[in-house]
């Protein structure tokens, strides 16, 4: 039985006002569960419990913190087919996509915990005194991160579990030593409800404050705009669309007191064609994007929503290839009725637009189901494109436009229209990449992850992955929301200036009790 009741404080709470269920958005049906929608008391009580929270939080011992986190993982993982099941039909994804973000939001929640555990992402830097320098003296400094305090979340659509309630986000919060209150997406409060009682139950085994952790309901805005806007709480993470998360970073820079909105606002992800590649395997590549495109309805931050070549006759093989590949491709079901009615607007809406060509439409459409896909690909000439800022939208969903430059000039003069992206993608031979310095330098300006030879759907959650890039892809570039450095975000250094070592973290003490790797004087040492 899932329950439907807010948690505050790792406690359900009851409510006795508005409530909302589920959707399955194939069937167009209510789900079970009548979720109670949170008001602004509860919103007080949360952050309220989560400042009492960090005072304690913040400052138990690197074992203990993992220890929580692998719990959480066990929890979900204990939850199995009855998560999944749930996640399925809220979200219309397939059961293997499912089970492996359950895997995922797992792995990563251990891979905080292992990384807590060592200790050494701190950055602990030493500069001991010199009493004896002239003409001054230089005191003793010692510098690290420390947790700032309470963390708002918000629940994304396309990754129920992976970027909802325990996803990376609040997996990283809670490594960094804050408490967090997520808003559960409306789209899949089910989910969330059973995934907020196991962080619940993880808490309570691993004797933390109760504060550490709130779920909150809420079918609106009311509720994520009132967490935005207490003064307790000091920075939020969001994955979802860019009038979504610039409505919260405008919220965050109204305040008394502004706090960092780390937003996630997705990004077309362009992929060039260099011309040897294209003339080598033109079908393979096509094949390669069409399953790319189409993946998950298309339903990726990092969906390859623009392609770029030059004109030749490998490429019209390729267009060809594409074309066939996309039309057989069977609809799927989109997340949301919204997200569904969006694509259909967006997309719609760009045809007729000059020199715009549709050459390509999923011709296997589910008549059975609701909110099913079609996929779409089209072709415009760079020249076009160039003159057409609505050709540089992002359209959510599995749609992707093809850009067919006359030369390399040209080619270089669309990407140099491009705002920031969380991926671009050249596909090449390696040995024509010299040639192409210029190109490559003007991608590596726009992007948080350059690929080679790939696709752009999939990130690798490792310490080395950026999911982040320069506005409006992200609302801070320096900082990626996927891989361990993700808790970079929810912490600010702080320097301890001529204090006794007793008195100081241990992990700036002169013994280096922690083992932790740590600059002193220059020099990396665990001395």
């Amino acid at each position: 039985m899932i329950k439907v009741q807010n948690i505050v404080g790792c406690k359900h709470i009851s409510l006795a006002g508005d409530s909302f269920k589920a959707v399955d958005p194939s069937t167009g049906k209510h789900l079970e569960g009548d979720f109670e929608v949170a008001n602004e008391q509860l919103v007080e009580q949360a952050l309220q419990a989560a400042q009492q929270a960090y005072s304690i939080y913040k400052n138990i011992s690197n074992t203990k913190k993992a220890a929580f986190l692998r719990t959480i993982a066990g929890e979900i993982t204990a939850l199995g087919d009855t998560l999944v099941s749930r996640a399925v039909s809220e979200s219309g994804l397939p059961t293997a996509r499912l089970l492996g973000e359950m895997g995922r939001t797992a792995g990563q929640l251990r891979m905080f915990a292992d990384l807590v555990e060592e200790g050494s992402w701190v950055e602990a830097v030493i500069d001991t005194a010199l009493p004896e320098r002239t003409p001054l003296p230089k005191p003793d400094i010692r510098r690290m991160y420390k947790a700032i305090g309470p963390v708002v979340v918000f629940g994304a659509s396309n990754f129920p579990l992976a970027f909802s309630v325990a996803g990376g986000d609040t997996a990283s919060a809670l490594a960094s030593g804050c408490p967090v209150v997520v808003k559960a997406h409306p789209a899949h409060p089910g989910t969330s409800a059973l995934v907020g009682e196991a962080i619940s139950k993880a808490a309570v085994k691993a004797g933390m404050p109760e504060g550490v952790f709130s779920l909150l309901h809420d079918s609106g805005y009311a509720v994520g705009t009132a967490l935005v806007k207490h003064p307790l709480t000091k920075a939020v993470a969001f994955t979802g669309s860019y009038k979504g998360g610039m409505a919260l970073v405008d919220m965050a820079r109204d305040r008394k007191e502004p706090i960092p909105v780390f937003a996630e606002m997705g990004s077309i992800n362009p992929v060039v064609l260099l011309p040897k590649t294209l003339n080598k395997q033109p079908e393979t590549l096509a094949a390669k994007y069409a399953a790319s495109i189409t993946l998950g309805a298309g339903q990726f931050c990092t969906n390859p929503g623009l392609i770029l070549a030059v004109k030749s006759d490998a490429l019209n093989v390729f267009i060809d290839s594409l074309k066939k590949a996309i039309e057989v491709v069977p609809s799927a079901t989109m997340l949301t009725p919204g997200i569904w009615q969006n694509y259909q607007n967006l997309s719609r809406g760009v045809v007729g637009e000059a020199g715009l060509d549709i050459i390509a439409q999923s011709g296997n459409v589910n008549q059975e189901l609701c909110n099913q896909s079609v996929a779409t690909v089209a072709t415009v000439k760079a020249s076009d494109f160039i003159n057409n800022h609505k050709l540089r939208e992002e359209i959510f969903g599995p749609w992707s436009l093809l850009v067919i430059a006359d030369d390399v000039h040209e080619l270089e003069a669309v990407v140099g229209t491009l705002e920031g992206q969380l991926t671009t993608t050249v596909m090449a031979e390696r040995e024509e990449l010299p040639a192409y310095a210029g190109l490559l330098d003007k991608l590596a300006d726009i992007s948080g992850r350059v690929i080679l030879n790939g696709v752009p759907t999939g990130v690798e959650v490792c310490a080395a992955m950026q999911h982040g890039g320069p506005f409006p892809a992200a609302s801070d570039s320096r900082f990626t929301s996927v891989g361990t450095g993700a808790i970079y975000r929810f912490v600010r250094p702080v320097a301890w200036q001529d204090w006794d070592d007793s008195l100081l973290p241990a992990e700036l003490q002169d013994s280096n009790p922690l083992g932790i790797w740590r600059q002193v004087n220059n020099e990396w040492t665990k001395a």
